[in-house]
């Protein structure tokens, strides 16, 4: 009722939609928004297209390792002779793990899904580019975007990337 009374009585655009397309609109975003946890199981481009990441669940938890590099191999200039080898987690702070293949390396790990957030949170995201492990959340922009935001302390340190996932 609210609805057709806006409507009749309004000026400009809402004038002229008819209330059925609105009602068509409200409907499909609220059929968006409402998300369960497995949405981000799948398999994730990172920002800089040049990983893949697949998501998973991890018991009741949800978790990430690289499937795919563009550059998984070291380059034939390498300095450490490692030429054409597969690229190791070298960054790795603690010099036992400076071994692991960056192929099938978990990067993402703990994340719980909210369903009054909407958001996977409490997770832990490993960076192997730098070695360092962030504290982080994610939330899905829409079905093939999501938003993983790693920090250190609180949010508002922190970083924001966009990942697309990779087409089925």
């Amino acid at each position: 009722m609210f609805l057709q009374i806006a409507v009749k009585k309004g000026r400009g655009i809402l004038k002229r939609i008819p209330p059925i397309v609105i009602l068509s609109f409200v409907a499909s975003f609220t059929a968006w928004s409402a998300q369960n946890g497995d949405d981000i199981i799948g398999r994730w481009y990172n920002e800089e297209h040049d990983g893949l990441i697949e998501v998973f669940k991890c018991g009741n938890k949800y978790c990430g390792r690289v499937v795919w590099s563009k550059n998984p191999n070291y380059p034939q200039e390498d300095k450490g002779g490692r030429a054409g080898e597969p690229r190791v987690d070298d960054n790795n702070p603690d010099p036992n793990l400076r071994n692991r293949p960056i192929i099938g390396l978990q990067i993402m790990t703990g994340f719980v899904y909210s369903a009054e957030d909407q958001q996977w949170k409490q997770g832990k995201v490993y960076d192997p580019k730098n070695g360092k492990t962030y504290s982080g959340y994610i939330t899905l922009v829409s079905p093939d975007k999501m938003s993983l935001r790693g920090y250190v302390l609180i949010p508002l340190f922190g970083r924001s990337a966009t990942w697309t996932r990779q087409p089925r």
